[in-house]
């Protein structure tokens, strides 16, 4: 019942929010990054962390999820504040850097650090390279989570893929909570979307990520593979992109559609169409990290996967 609750308070909110926004003028105008040509309501991501957060306090009070993990988790309001007055004023880059580094280190230091890395063929236990990766995972998973927040409910389908997985692979009702928090908000997201999250839920989705990858990692090395692998469409598509950027010599800091589910649509595929061909790879992915025991076989035969997927995606519209 509780879980049809939170569904109920993320679809209500969103649509509540959506309502206001249009009052309020609070539009995502067409500019050089954006994917769609109609100025759309912003904001949605507030339903989404309003439902999360809510959902995480009534797991800890029914002590239904680790507090180490709890209080990572809860700190993520930091983010989604600062996303929220970013969507509004428009923050400075490296204040926004500078925030999500302080959160992302405050999150590191309650679970304890990243313990181990391991490579298959041998681990690093040190605690300055440990925690340098981790860190770098972080910030990374933020900015990347919000650079592929671009179509009609690309961001949100992703994040319910993940619920699911993560009940059926760890059964922690923390993913429970996410999906539902996430499932109110895409009914008013899917194409054609109206609203958009905002930077308020995909930098807080892109910190959760993180920070669940780095819990479940100590728990067991080789699940931060696991959960890396099913991320990686996401990670695949965002470093490749960048990569490709510098290489061109482009200025990383100007607003683009170079990513790869922008350049579907740029070739003709609807939002819909794009969001459930990356559906279909997340769950080859997923097959993938169940049925192959050994993480390391899976998590290569994804990244051909994706290579191919990428390849598949330059024969549509080339990257230029």
């Amino acid at each position: 019942m509780f879980y049809i609750i939170l569904f109920l308070l993320s679809f209500t909110l969103t649509y509540l929010i959506k309502n206001y926004a249009i009052k309020k003028s609070l539009i995502a105008e067409v500019n050089e990054r954006s994917s769609h040509t109609v100025p759309t309501p912003h904001g949605g991501g507030i339903a989404v962390s309003v439902a999360w957060f809510v959902g995480l306090f009534y797991l800890f009070f029914h002590n239904q999820i680790e507090p180490t993990l709890f209080y990572a988790l809860i700190i993520g309001i930091v983010i989604s504040a600062v996303g929220l007055i970013d969507d509004i004023v428009e923050l400075k880059p490296k204040t926004r850097m500078i925030v999500f580094a302080l959160v992302g280190a405050a999150g590191l230091a309650i679970i304890g650090g990243l313990d181990i890395l391991t490579f298959g063929l041998f681990d690093i236990s040190n605690p300055v390279i440990t925690s340098i990766f981790a860190m770098l995972l972080i910030l990374w998973y933020i900015n990347l989570t919000n650079f592929i927040d671009g179509i009609d409910g690309y961001l949100a389908m992703k994040f319910l893929f993940l619920s699911v997985v993560g009940l059926v692979l760890f059964g922690g009702m923390h993913f429970a909570v996410l999906g539902v928090s996430v499932l109110g908000f895409l009914y008013w997201n899917w194409h054609k979307a109206k609203i958009f999250m905002g930077d308020v839920g995909s930098t807080l989705l892109g910190y959760t990520i993180a920070i669940i990858t780095i819990y479940y990692a100590n728990i067991e090395a080789s699940n931060l593979w696991i959960w890396i692998t099913l991320y990686g469409v996401f990670w695949f598509d965002a470093t490749l992109t960048l990569v490709r950027r510098k290489l061109n010599g482009e200025k990383l800091s100007l607003a683009h559609r170079k990513h790869a589910y922008q350049r579907l649509t740029q070739a003709g595929w609807s939002h819909s169409r794009v969001t459930l061909y990356a559906l279909g790879l997340n769950v080859v992915i997923f097959l993938l990290v169940y049925f192959i025991p050994n993480i390391t076989v899976s998590f290569m035969l994804s990244l051909l996967l994706l290579y191919g997927a990428v390849k598949f995606v330059d024969m549509k519209k080339k990257f230029e």
